[in-house]
């Protein structure tokens, strides 16, 4: 079985066979799938629990090093009381429940998002998850809750201004230092479930060269064989990283599948 080394994830033997470094998806249509079987929302939430637990399991099979998925965006708030308490509380439980099993096969599990404004229970539960499996390699996953794109930014500038940096200094490089998830390379494919064709502002400057995947298949519905066909997608296509107007040009190998 390949597997990526986060440490040193461009020399394995899955990375050579076009298998992404880092994969982000939007977990999107949970509350449709709910609808069409008449069930609450909440059913349909949970539902997507197990459905990320099995997508994690097949990304560290398939020799991902990295999975990103927004968990709970900082527009997520304004959704009914009722439905974000019961949000918090499945995070609480999921976790409770899957830490162990995700420790034991390797994956370690990362936070990235605004935890200032989630209760004390929420945040500690998160912080005790990545804690408890910082050692692992196998996979990296984090969960971008109370996150947003816009706010990333917004909080990577802040704190070069609070370093001091003169402006001169500041480029591209320096901004994604400042990144929340300035220990992940960019996301290589981005997935949206759910039929919507959107970014929803999630990992805005992380992604502005990823390969978007976007699927009809409501995420309680996406599984095994819904990666291997975004997969399949990713590496079907031609990466230029920005060039373009070269159509006749062949891409480089550092340019990949």
């Amino acid at each position: 079985m390949s597997s990526v080394n986060p440490a040193d994830p461009g020399k394995s033997s899955a990375a050579l066979a076009g298998v992404p470094r880092h994969v982000a998806i939007v977990m999107d249509g949970n509350g449709r799938w709910a609808r069409k079987r008449f069930m609450p929302r909440g059913m349909g939430h949970k539902a997507g629990v197990d459905a990320l637990i099995k997508v994690v399991q097949a990304s560290a099979d398939r020799g991902i090093g990295y999975l990103t998925v927004f968990a709970f965006s900082s527009e997520n708030w304004k959704r009914p009381e009722e439905e974000v308490s019961g949000l918090m509380s499945l995070l609480i439980l999921a976790l409770s429940k899957h830490v162990a099993s995700m420790k034991a096969d390797g994956v370690r599990i990362r936070v990235v998002g605004d935890l200032t404004t989630v209760s004390a229970q929420v945040r500690q539960a998160l912080l005790d998850a990545a804690d408890a499996t910082r050692h692992n390699d196998r996979l990296v996953l984090t969960v971008a809750f109370n996150y947003g794109g816009r706010w990333d930014v917004v909080q990577a500038c802040r704190q070069i201004v609070e370093a001091g940096l003169d402006p001169a200094q500041v480029d591209e490089a320096t901004m994604s230092r400042y990144m929340a998830m300035s220990y992940a390379p960019d996301p290589d494919l981005f997935i949206r479930t759910g039929g919507e064709v959107r970014l929803s502002n999630f990992l805005l400057w992380q992604s502005a060269y990823a390969e978007l995947v976007f699927t009809d298949c409501l995420w309680p519905d996406f599984d095994a064989a819904e990666l291997d066909k975004a997969l399949l997608a990713y590496r079907t296509r031609e990466r230029r990283f920005g060039d373009v107007g070269q159509d006749d040009a062949a891409p480089s190998a550092s340019q990949g599948a």
